[in-house]
């Protein structure tokens, strides 16, 4: 921080300012100011004195999220000497605040259980705590919240204590774990029905459960648990003289029901191996099978909240005991009354109860479907046929709902969510057999168009895994839906819309209907409600029946011509133009060329006169629209030409680039519209490959210059797909390599500013694609070049990125690059690669392999791993025993302990590490040897 040290009153003042200043932008200068100083070491001092002066809840609350925040990320910053005084001095400020507010308590709890974790030399901690407090019930509340918090603290992603700490503490805890609970207990005994402390207590001893380290035998006996499930159960304590006795009485509140219910759904989750845990399994089961009356009085009480609770225990409650339910169903603790709970639910009549159990059915499904034993799914299948009576009751709209169904609301995501379970567990009830049953309740009787809705809805979800051959009831649900009659309900219409479009099979094994199905589909295109779904369902069966639509190409073709005159979402009218490309392929070649100029007619008409209306009032309209719709035909205009034959589509294309040209110069600054024709020139180079020779001497020329001003990433990508096309042709690979050259200098010139990398991960990703595709292209034309040094040090560089996509095409660039020099392809130059690889590996390997296994350690997210094991693999292949020195150097330089004082990583950990790697024989043994050792550093 600039300046030296604030003093107190300024900070006092810019907290006030942060909370009360009427001006935004006051608040923000404050909120900046004490980002600023919260990254600085005064933060500590001061976030001390804050907390002595008590001057009011918005200082102490900033400065006790302060203290959380520095032992969190800076806790390095103290020396060792000084963690025995910040400890005491949080534990006074604990006890003098902690009537203040209970969000400051919490934030000095976190910062007590965070330092506790890191502070290697703060041992029991536990039983200090509990030791120090126990006996002052005024001390209660904050010791209780700082054992809840503990638990939940050491899989934090904030602290990187490391597997060898992690186990220390959670032995440590373990250890404790029984005290601990025992204190809960007599906190209860001793406060009675104190609802906030009942609360806290439930709270506490469901973090341990999470951690998954409380004796379950103890537990099973415990008082609590009866505690617990009074609550739950809705009993309240009545005197009568020296009597106690027990009522079924709904006072509970809601954060008490919700605290109780949380705590039971923990320990579901804690004894989720069942045979371990048999004893405190008995418990909770036969505990959560008595709370269906309570379930019944919260429903006859409407109220939703408690039901939802339950419904969440029900459903944790089948989790816990799927595998001995699919095992032993009907017997002991694969008691089937588990799934009548969750149907109980299923009839209640909001969705969002219902909702709960879905991943539940979801895995009972996947079991079933693995085991496919036809026994078995006998005894689930009358549970599924009730569950899909329930959902299709479910799905049913409003009687009063007008127009369409809406698919972004709370209920159409429920309903697409209902859509995806049906299709998950139809195999259970037959396909056939559903869709019949649903087609019947339509055809026998005469339901309100809401049920005949949601019928049909299920009837969509269910449609593509009905068997279409031979079949004559799809038949028949094809001939009656394309008859139904207008003036039924838009939203019966619209979906049977959308069922006709999952039954695009069965057209195409039916070719007689398809000119009924496309006179009905185009009765819906024309009104604005249902024109979008009547789209998709066009798309749909040009993607299906191909071959049967050519006859109708015509057709299309004046659908796209007059695409706007319909009122389609953006997405609909590009998935009927990419139906009409998938159509327009299979046409005869000769008649390819005419049909797609005609196609592209329309959007080419439109951009030239975005470009004309430009040049003459200097006004600027947004052309992505016709980009997009060009950039779908030529991603699916794909006909079959063989060897020798020019493409049909080459011509089109040739003379359509001009626009795209002019586009291109024309917005040149603007990133999206440049992406979009990016876009639509790499769908025009795929679609014709190396017919469009002509176009790569001036796309590359315009690329490279308007890069040197605006560097877009896109342009990066375009030149891989470029070099994909054409970097095995002899006559290009100058030229190519010239471009790459000329794209890099901006780009390196972008990355090394202040957090390059970290601010153009797009950059780095499509830089190292384009890298990449040389590699696997033209390797010795990128290894001979001047460029190839710089380029490898960008890629050691950007080995640390946490970015998905960015840190896979980097990781892919080395491990292709090093592969280059293995995989002896028999190609004349294999030895001349392996050299210049060697010359490569010998100046950057070592400076690769150290900054690798730090990424690893201290930046990279686990799912990266496997591509790192990927890159040591093949630099292992190419040379061994260099690699084994280059591994050891670079293990030596981790550091062995933390700033804590705990041990990280013990001697024979590198040691054992280090030969499991050089002695693995497959890249999966690297993987698992990576993953484990780094857990030693999160």
């Amino acid at each position: 921080m600039e300046g030296g040290k604030p003093n107190l009153a300024l900070v006092y003042q810019a907290v006030q300012a942060l909370y009360h200043d009427p001006d935004p932008t006051g608040k923000e200068r404050a909120s900046v100011w004490l980002g600023e100083l919260q990254r600085s070491m005064y933060a500590w001092e001061i976030s001390d004195q804050l907390l002595q002066l008590k001057q009011d809840v918005e200082s102490c609350y900033f400065a006790a999220q302060t203290m959380k925040m520095k032992i969190q990320t800076s806790f390095y910053e103290l020396p060792p000497e000084t963690h025995n005084a910040l400890r005491d001095s949080l534990l006074t400020h604990i006890q003098n605040l902690k009537d203040l507010s209970p969000i400051i308590v919490t934030q000095l709890a976190l910062a007590i259980a965070d330092l506790a974790l890191q502070m290697a030399s703060w041992k029991g901690c536990v039983h200090t705590l509990i030791e120090k407090y126990n006996n002052d019930i005024s001390s209660m509340p904050f010791l209780i919240e700082i054992l809840t918090v503990l638990p939940e603290e050491v899989h934090s992603r904030s602290l990187r204590i490391g597997a060898n700490r992690r186990t220390e503490i959670i032995e440590d805890l373990a250890y404790y774990s029984s005290t601990v609970v025992t204190l809960l207990t007599t906190c209860v005994e001793k406060t009675g029905s104190d609802e906030k402390m009942l609360i806290k207590v439930f709270r506490c001893l469901g973090s341990w459960f999470n951690l998954g380290i409380l004796d379950s035998n103890f537990m099973a006996s415990n008082q609590l648990l009866m505690v617990l499930f009074q609550v739950l159960m809705l009993l309240q304590k009545q005197m009568t003289g020296c009597d106690v006795h027990l009522q079924q009485r709904d006072e509970t509140s809601t954060n008490l029901h919700e605290a109780a219910s949380d705590c039971v759904c923990s320990a579901l989750y804690a004894i989720e191996n069942v045979d371990t845990n048999m004893a405190l399994a008995l418990q909770l089961f036969q505990g959560v099978l008595t709370l269906e009356t309570a379930y019944h009085m919260a429903v006859a009480r409407e109220d939703l909240d408690k039901v939802l609770n339950y419904c969440r225990i029900f459903t944790e409650l089948c989790e816990t005991f799927l595998e001995t339910t699919v095992r032993s169903p009907g017997q002991g603790m694969g008691d089937l009354r588990t799934l009548e709970l969750l149907l109980i639910c299923a009839g209640h009549p909001q969705y969002e109860v219902v909702e709960i159990s879905f991943n539940f059915w979801y895995r009972l499904g996947e079991h079933l479907y693995k085991i496919n034993d036809v026994a078995l799914n006998t005894i689930f299948r009358p549970y599924i046929q009730r569950l899909l009576h329930c959902l299709a009751r479910h799905c049913q709209l409003d009687p009063d709902h007008e127009g369409i169904p809406e698919d972004t609301d709370d209920f159409g995501e429920f309903r697409m969510r209902v859509s995806d379970l049906v299709k998950d567990v139809i195999f259970l009830v037959g396909s056939m057999e559903c869709f019949s049953q649903l087609y019947s309740t339509l055809k026998e009787g005469n339901p309100p168009w809401e049920v005949t809705e949601a019928v049909l809805f299920i009837m969509a979800a269910i449609a593509k895994s009905v068997d279409p051959e031979n079949n004559s009831t799809l038949s028949e649900v094809l001939q009656q839906v394309v008859l139904l009659p207008e003036n039924v309900h838009m939203a019966v219409r619209y979906t049977s819309i959308e069922l006709v479009g999952e039954m695009s099979e069965v057209v195409d094994r039916n070719p007689r209907f398809l000119d009924p199905v496309l006179n009905y589909l185009m009765k819906g295109l024309r009104e604005k409600p249902l024109a979008s779904a009547a789209a998709k369902a066009i798309h749909n069966i040009c993607s299906v029946c191909r071959d049967h639509m050519a006859q109708h190409f015509q057709g299309l073709l004046d659908i796209a011509r007059s695409l706007d005159s319909f009122a389609l979402s953006t997405e609909a009218a590009v998935g009927l133009l990419r139906g009409t490309a998938l159509v327009l392929a299979r046409l005869p070649l000769e008649k390819i060329a005419e049909c797609l100029s005609d196609l592209c007619a329309v959007q080419v008409m439109a951009l030239k006169k975005l470009l004309a209306d430009e040049s003459t009032n200097g006004k600027s309209a947004d052309p992505t629209v016709w980009l997009d719709r060009l950039a779908v035909i030529f991603r699916h205009t794909n006909p079959i030409v063989e060897n020798g034959e020019t493409h049909p589509c080459q011509k089109v294309i040739q003379e359509i680039w001009p626009v795209l040209s002019e586009t291109l110069n024309t917005h040149q600054a603007d990133n999206r519209i440049v992406e979009r024709c990016c876009r639509c020139l790499r769908f025009a180079v795929r679609c014709v490959g190396k017919g469009s020779a002509s176009l790569l001497q001036p796309l590359v020329t315009q690329m490279v210059s308007v890069y040197q001003v605006y560097p877009h990433s896109c342009f990066l990508y375009l030149g891989s797909i470029l070099v994909d096309e054409y970097g095995m042709e002899e006559g290009c690979r100058q030229g190519l390599l010239d471009m790459l050259q000329a794209l890099c200098m901006p780009t390196f010139q972008l990355l090394e500013q202040l957090n390059g990398l970290r601010n153009h991960p797009d950059t780095v990703d499509d830089l190292f694609r384009l890298a990449t595709r040389f590699v696997q292209r033209s390797p010795v034309t990128l290894l001979s070049s001047s460029i190839i040094v710089h380029i490898i040090q960008c890629a050691i560089a950007a080995t640390s990125l946490d970015h998905r996509d960015a840190n896979c095409s980097v990781m892919k660039f080395v491990r292709d690059l090093v592969h280059a020099g293995v995989a002896n392809d028999h190609e004349e130059d294999f030895q001349l690669r392996k050299q210049l690889i060697g010359q490569a590996m010998e100046q950057h390997g070592q400076q690769l392999i150290t900054q690798l296994m730090h990424s690893c350690c201290f930046c990279l997210p686990p799912y990266t791993l496997p591509d790192v094991a990927e890159v040591l693999w093949e630099v292992m292949v190419f040379d061994r025993p260099t690699f084994c020195r280059w591994l050891e150097n670079a293990l030596k330089g981790l550091p062995k302990e933390t700033s804590g004082g705990a041990v990280t990583v013990t001697h024979k950990q590198l040691t054992d590490f280090h030969k499991q790697v050089t002695s693995a024989e497959e890249c999966k043994q690297v993987c698992w040897a990576i993953r484990e050792f780094t857990r030693l550093f999160r």
